[in-house]
């Protein structure tokens, strides 16, 4: 089994489980994607903080010149302590509360991407007790599905994001009647962990044709935010260690029709960050069922809660042995029965001590890590070697 080059030698005084990123896999990640964006000068890239707020992982991204995409004020404080540019910074959510949204405009926050009537008007309310003006997306449900896990779509008609494309035109109008906001485009998101491009070409097609019919009613369109989405191979982290940025930039520039000049805006996440961070765990036993047997390690789904949630599928190597493959259930000690990683997962024969890699989670792993049965959260380790 083809594995990653851990520095297990220096895993022995560590405490398990722990996060482990490879920052330079992250600086090459960085590097790609910048070269990436060079190519189209319109378009904006927004780190979507929510994938991974480890401290030392914002301030990597905020060096390298990128924006970020918060949906919590936490987050748009965390953007602020890395580093980000407050003019860089976008707020989304569909339920930002009164001390959020000061929170964000008193730090001069870029752009606020509204997602309903209520809170456009609330907002105008708090800019307008501050003597400010907000500067806004509205954030447009384009009904359109993606191909990916029910749970993390994000852009059909029944889910709880954006503004209904029926009732578009008739806020559009709001907006350009308040005192304390300022139009400035439109925003869309319809999920993550996409790698069919005929997803994103089909959000093109309805944007294309929203910014027509504006047009045509005489209502501005502004710039367009695309959000995010891109998905990585999960299945194959040692041979695609960095996503397809080229081609999805690709897709949005021969089909999304904006004036030239007409800035673009991305929102990701997962695709910058999850490739760099693995799990760290330890084996504490294996044990034989009745027909299966089990690797039992001391992570769980406190530590990396998205194989329970969504039934995600992380590679899982062990980075201790090069004995010939078993067949393991690999489970954590939690007293849930979704607590388990991956079934029949084959991998190196494992003992007692082993350590094992969980790939590709450094998105949605650490950030959504909880205290359940009192567990302590992880820690990280980082590798700094390029």
């Amino acid at each position: 089994m083809l594995k990653g080059n851990f520095p297990v030698e220096k895993f022995a005084s560590l405490k398990t489980p722990f996060y482990y990123y490879d920052m330079g896999l992250l600086a090459r990640t960085l590097d790609e994607l910048r070269a990436q964006l060079s190519r189209y000068p319109d378009y904006r890239m927004h780190y979507a903080v929510k994938a991974n707020f480890n401290p030392e992982i914002l301030k990597q991204i905020a060096a390298a010149g990128l924006g970020a995409d918060c949906v919590s004020g936490g987050e748009v404080q965390a953007a602020l302590d890395a580093g980000f540019a407050p003019e860089s910074i976008v707020f989304a959510g569909v339920g930002k509360a009164d001390w959020e949204i000061n929170l964000a405009l008193d730090a001069g926050i870029g752009r606020f991407n509204v997602e309903s009537l209520p809170e456009l008007e609330v907002l105008d309310s708090l800019a307008a007790a501050k003597g400010v003006k907000a500067s806004i997306s509205l954030r447009v449900n384009p009904n359109i599905g993606a191909h990916t896990h029910a749970n993390i779509t994000t852009g059909l008609a029944e889910n709880k994001f954006g503004i209904n494309y029926d009732i578009l035109e008739d806020v559009i109008r709001r907006a350009l009647e308040l005192n304390n906001v300022v139009f400035r485009g439109l925003h869309f998101h319809i999920g993550s962990q996409i790698l069919e491009m005929d997803d994103f070409i089909a959000l093109c097609n309805r944007v294309n044709e929203l910014s027509e019919r504006l047009s045509r009613h005489g209502l501005p369109v502004g710039d367009i935010n695309v959000g995010g989405g891109l998905g990585i191979q999960y299945q194959h982290p040692n041979h695609f260690p960095i996503a397809d940025f080229a081609t999805y930039f690709a897709t949005f520039k021969k089909h999304l029709a904006v004036k030239p000049g007409t800035p673009v805006h991305f929102e990701l996440g997962r695709s910058i960050v999850a490739p760099c961070g693995s799990l760290i765990c330890r084996v504490l036993y294996v044990k034989q069922g009745t027909s299966r047997q089990f690797a039992i390690v001391d992570g769980s789904m406190t530590e990396l809660i998205r194989p329970a949630l969504y039934k995600a599928y992380h590679r899982i190597e062990n980075i201790s042995s090069n004995e010939p493959e078993e067949v393991y259930d690999v489970v954590g000690p939690v007293c849930e029965s979704s607590d388990v990683f991956l079934k029949a997962a084959e991998i190196d024969k494992c003992h007692r001590g082993d350590f094992i890699a969980i790939r590709s989670a450094g998105a949605y792993g650490e950030a959504m890590a909880s205290r359940y049965n009192l567990h302590q959260l992880p820690e990280a380790y980082y590798d700094w070697r390029r």
